[in-house]
């Protein structure tokens, strides 16, 4: 390719799920086995860190990489600069809403700082989702919420296949998108924002809060109903049937499904399918009830007025909210296998929408927001009858109908519709 094209029709490789220093030395050592020698390695290797394993282990992984005499001397040739990937989507899915976005922030912050001392010039590249659900959400906000101790020398993130064309598909679009992507990087050079900047006592909240919700969201992900639920309940099987993804709906052909299996496109996918959207904000109301509790709700409030990046999660997690319609399953709650555990969805989705109101003062989901929650309400009108028909086809499934192959259709042209009427639709 890069004979053909030149180095930049193929100069990067990622690494997904990277953990450790091997997922990048054995990529340079899968060069030298190629046969390539050392100062010929044209490409840049960019480890994927998206577990919250994987994040929290990220400073100590690069440092050890930037001290090795090897790696040093590839970085050389590679102009000192290193692009690093952190994955939102599968961090979401494995940690939650409010603990994925916080490690990702820090440790965007400690790669910055440990880049610096090695003299390598950090490029992040963010696999951020189209919904807050797979670490999406508003773009400029989040980016300008970021602050000076993270490296900002470029803005790189993907852009959902299904979405590139409502964003960048004319040139008003493009000019109007770039536009946010720009001012929201120069914006923290340029401001000093104090509002950018975390206190001590501060990150010790925000701490408080991640953890507290990542316990929740852990104990959701270990019920032992939460799999057959996705299995049994939603469209998920039905994503790996339709030739619409960019990935298979889930990894390996393992009989016994496993959440380490499933993509984050299909995950997510299926919790918006059934206008539940889990992943966008399960947790968040249980972790400000604690602090309520504690008699520091007040903590909490004076926190999303004063500190722009949690403002965003919570906005971001506002429009989750605003996306999701529990009377569409409201049936399953008589279910005899699931409607104990679809209680204990509704009640964390009724608590976090209470909590929310109460730490921001709003007395509508979105509020500071009429133009987005527009675009919402407009579109839910056309996701809605869809997703109707969708279930009624799935109850119909669950009870052995001898139609059974016209309402898997149903379902099947039900999910092609709703991916495209509702995008990225958590």
């Amino acid at each position: 390719i890069q004979k053909l094209n030149g180095e930049p029709g193929a100069n990067r490789y990622i690494i997904s799920n990277s953990e450790d220093i091997f997922a990048v030395l054995n990529v340079y050592g899968l060069f030298k086995f190629c046969g390539w020698k050392d100062d010929e390695i044209s490409m840049d290797i960019i480890p994927l860190f998206e577990t919250i394993k994987g994040l929290s282990n990220a400073r100590e992984v690069m440092d050890r990489l930037y001290k090795l005499p090897i790696y040093t001397r590839h970085l050389k040739r590679r102009n000192q600069k290193q692009t690093i990937m952190l994955g939102f989507s599968d961090g979401t899915k494995d940690g939650g809403y409010l603990k994925a976005n916080w490690e990702i922030f820090n440790a965007k912050e400690r790669l910055s700082q440990v880049s610096a001392e090695n003299g390598i010039k950090v490029i992040f590249f963010d696999g951020r989702g189209g919904p807050p659900a797979r670490g999406g959400g508003k773009t400029n906000r989040f980016y300008a919420a970021q602050g000076k101790n993270i490296a900002n020398n470029e803005i790189q993130l993907t852009i959902q296949g299904q979405t590139v064309t409502s964003m960048y598909g004319t040139i008003e679009q493009f000019m109007h998108n770039c536009e946010q992507l720009i001012t929201a990087g120069i914006s923290n050079d340029i401001f000093d924002d104090e509002k950018n900047k975390f206190s001590f006592e501060e990150r010790a909240l925000m701490n408080e809060l991640a953890n507290i919700s990542y316990q929740k969201y852990e104990a959701l992900k270990q019920h032992p109903k939460f799999v057959p639920y996705l299995e049994k309940m939603s469209t998920l099987k039905y994503y790996g049937k339709a030739n619409i993804g960019s990935r298979p709906a889930k990894r390996g052909n393992k009989k016994q499904l496993t959440l380490s299996d499933l993509r984050a496109i299909s995950f997510v996918g299926s919790w918006s399918q059934l206008k539940q959207n889990v992943p966008g904000y399960f947790g968040i109301g249980t972790a400000i009830r604690e602090l309520k509790n504690q008699g520091r709700i007040e903590e909490v409030k004076q926190l999303f007025e004063n500190q722009a990046f949690f403002k965003t999660l919570i906005l971001n997690s506002m429009m989750s909210l605003t996306k999701t319609f529990f009377p569409l399953t409201a049936y399953m709650k008589d279910n005899p296998e699931f409607g104990e555990f679809w209680e204990i969805l509704h009640t964390e989705y009724q608590l976090s929408k209470e909590l929310m109101f109460e730490i921001t003062g709003y007395s509508e989901l979105m509020q500071e927001e009429p133009l987005s929650k527009t675009s919402v309400e407009f579109r839910e009108k056309m996701v809605l009858p869809l997703l109707t028909i969708q279930q009624y086809a799935l109850q119909k499934i669950a009870a052995n109908d001898k139609q059974r192959a016209t309402y898997e259709k149903m379902v099947m042209r039900s999910l092609y519709g709703n991916i495209n009427a509702s995008r990225n639709s958590a």
